[in-house]
């Protein structure tokens, strides 16, 4: 589990094939000191497996369910990407709960220029739109923003200058694809309510009884 707060901003050293997938070597400093193989790591948003770690690079591999569903089979060596360890029990929770489950990717449609900041429109799969709300959270590339509007399979948001600086969302340009993640808990919301009259399901009218018994 993550929060979208990114930690740092780490470099694709290279990349190469194996049985199991797509290897990634990445360089980073500031993660680095406590990482260690078994360790989960959100790269660009997607939640990987640490595989090795050495003095200036730690290693992933990417399955191709991954690959199909995030920027990451466009990775080139060279690219930057944003990182973020696991949060600890404990911690602030300073965005809001990432799984690191990239549902899809997303299309930069606009950039606006307001001061130091940049509005930026994203269109996303439409089967994406009914989990997205203005002043919700989002997960974009991994970094947890708020959603300012929603419309039609667009949504905006509006990115500060601290987190342009230091996220990778300042490389980004129209028609770049970006890793989107919408906020899990609408999904069981919404299976909860497709499962309303489904029988063993504690359902509207088992509620009712509980709230009549207290």
């Amino acid at each position: 589990m993550f929060t979208g707060i990114i930690e740092e901003i780490g470099k694709i050293h290279k990349i190469w094939s194996s049985t199991e997938g797509r290897c990634f070597q990445i360089t980073a400093q500031k993660i680095l000191g406590d990482l260690a193989p078994d360790h989960s790591i959100a790269v660009s948003g997607v939640c990987l497996t640490v595989t090795k770690t050495e003095k200036s690079v730690f290693e992933v591999t990417v399955v191709e369910e991954t690959l199909t569903r995030s920027t990451l089979a466009e990775m080139r060596s060279g690219q930057c990407v944003n990182l973020e360890r696991a949060v600890k029990l404990g911690d602030r929770l300073g965005g809001h709960l990432v799984q690191g489950h990239v549902d899809a990717m997303g299309k930069i449609m606009f950039i606006k220029t307001n001061g130091k900041s940049k509005v930026i429109e994203i269109e996303i799969p439409q089967n994406l739109i009914s989990y997205v709300i203005e002043k919700g959270s989002v997960a974009v590339d991994g970094a947890s923003l708020t959603i300012t509007s929603v419309h039609q399979n667009r949504i905006t948001i509006s990115v500060i200058p601290y987190t342009l600086e230091h996220t990778t969302l300042h490389l980004c340009r129209i028609g770049s694809r970006v890793n989107i993640e919408v906020d899990f808990l609408g999904k069981y919301v919404e299976r909860m309510l497709k499962n309303l009259n489904h029988p063993g399901i504690r359902n509207e009218s088992w509620l009712r009884s509980i709230k009549n018994e207290l």
